[in-house]
């Protein structure tokens, strides 16, 4: 017989036990990264994700119009996709380097990112 939801073991075999939760969040146990999941979770970083994806997207559409032989719109993608995705990096390279600096570290440094 299956225990309860809200019991703190799940499983009926002696295996299947688990401990109870006693911390969840961040998991110090499994990660060795003092940021893990850091671009996620920060809000500042995402414009930089969005461009970069606009940009690969971008640079599919630049392939596509120069396989047809439309050179005038894969020249304006191409634009596109490098602005983009030059834009991106540069914004989370910038977002990196300002959460190293409010911590005393330079983008570089071995610890975290």
């Amino acid at each position: 017989m299956l225990p309860a939801p809200n019991e703190p073991t799940a499983g009926s075999g002696a295996g299947e036990q688990h401990a109870p939760r006693t911390h969840t969040f961040p998991d110090d146990t499994r990660t060795n990264r003092t940021h893990a999941g850091e671009s996620i979770e920060d809000a500042r970083n995402w414009p930089g994700i969005i461009l970069v994806a606009v940009g690969i997207v971008a640079m599919a559409l630049t392939l596509t119009a120069a396989g047809y032989g439309f050179a005038g719109w894969a020249v304006i993608a191409g634009v596109v996709c490098g602005v983009c995705i030059i834009a991106g990096v540069l914004v989370i390279i910038a977002e990196h380097r300002r959460i190293k600096s409010r911590e005393g570290k330079r983008l570089r440094d071995a610890a975290g990112h």
